[in-house]
């Protein structure tokens, strides 16, 4: 019987809205401070996520942030989840990506998605409707890099002879690819090395999309991103940090990430956002019943679970969220001995909280099916 490995991590957009009066500097300063204290804490991964022209000073530059966050920790693994491959130049995108992955000796994953902001699109001169192809070729374009061959591409949105990149790195980033509609996880099934889950959404879809096209569960990879308040007493808690999930669950409803930002009405109130938004309420017991749960039914298929350590504007709560879910109680240290009992191969999975995925889908179906009549 092998072990399997249970891996937790953290999800930062170093979001900054009004009304704080907290500088960048200071914001910054403090979350790479966090962030290194996560690690002492236990926790072995870091992601980043990017979006453009945010007037909350949402992440634009996520690969800035983690090379220094690769000189602040040892071991952590630093991810983005994720950066938006159709907006990028992809040759320029490996060769940071190779970087980043030479100064960490190894420790840097990239994680990509399509995208849905038309703000975006406009501005870099990209149409929302060739993401499928710029995603694809873009994918091909930083596996040829990453190779030391030269690139040759003769694709609809890129024409490439023979261009050679480097330095290539001793290990290449492993390319995760998010989305939530099925088309994506059939993609991150077909060309990715795993696939970034939102709210736990998904997961059933690329396990079939794996077998699917004749993989094995064991050749793919689930990165579980999911959000919850974790407390002593979450209930307490949600009613202290309501007011940031209203704020950033509305923000993500009228960019379209849920559909058309005309069609999908916002949440009235924070109670609202949290009881029909993605938002789990766990305390460190339920984490770990939620979470075996997860591990025991994609058993066989590599597993990563991260969470968002705050929500915006609230970092306060993060530090007694953190302390709830470590030491004697954080649930990695059960999960693990939970894992390696139940274990029939080995698995690693780390950084979130989440329940099952059925459950998720349901969420998520209440968010797309939110229209206004």
């Amino acid at each position: 019987m092998a072990d399997r490995q249970v891996n937790f991590g953290l999800w930062y957009d170093f979001r900054n809205p009004p009304p704080s009066t907290v500088s960048f500097e200071v914001l910054y300063e403090t979350c790479l401070e966090q962030i290194g204290w996560a690690e002492t804490l236990g926790f072995d991964s870091v992601w980043l996520t990017e979006h453009h022209f945010c007037e909350d000073g949402y992440t634009p530059s996520p690969l800035v942030l983690a090379a220094a966050i690769g000189q602040r920790t040892k071991s952590m693994r630093i991810g983005t989840n994720l950066m938006l491959l159709p907006l990028a130049d992809p040759v320029r995108l490996a060769e940071d990506s190779a970087a980043l992955a030479i100064l960490t000796n190894g420790r840097f994953d990239l994680g990509v998605g399509l995208g849905y902001r038309q703000l975006e699109f406009d501005y870099f001169g990209r149409k929302l409707s060739h993401r499928p192809s710029l995603m694809e070729e873009g994918v091909d374009i930083l596996r040829q890099a990453w190779s030391g061959e030269p690139i040759r591409i003769d694709g609809k949105r890129y024409q490439i002879d023979g261009l050679t990149v480097g330095p290539v790195p001793a290990h290449p980033p492993r390319l995760f690819m998010g989305g939530m509609a099925e088309p994506a996880i059939a993609r991150a099934a077909r060309i990715g090395d795993g696939f970034l889950s939102t709210g736990g959404i998904g997961h059933d879809v690329y396990v079939k999309a794996l077998q699917d096209q004749g993989k094995d569960r064991s050749e793919g990879a689930i990165c579980a991103g999911n959000w919850a308040i974790i407390a002593e007493d979450p209930e307490k808690e949600a009613a202290k940090v309501g007011e940031h999930v209203l704020y950033q669950t509305n923000q993500y409803v009228s960019w379209g990430a849920f559909g058309p930002p005309d069609q999908v009405p916002l949440f009235p109130d924070a109670e609202t956002a949290i009881r029909e938004g993605l938002y789990e309420l766990w305390d460190a017991d339920q984490a770990v019943a939620g979470l075996t749960a997860m591990l025991k039914e994609y058993t066989s298929c590599g597993m990563r679970i991260r969470r968002w350590p705050a929500s915006p504007r609230c970092l306060r709560s993060t530090r007694r969220s953190s302390t709830c879910t470590s030491g004697p109680s954080f649930p990695g240290s059960r999960l693990r001995a939970a894992a390696i009992a139940s274990s029939t191969s080995r698995t690693t999975c780390c950084h979130g909280f989440g329940r099952r995925c059925e459950a998720h889908r349901a969420v998520y179906k209440r968010l797309t099916q939110r229209v206004k009549l």
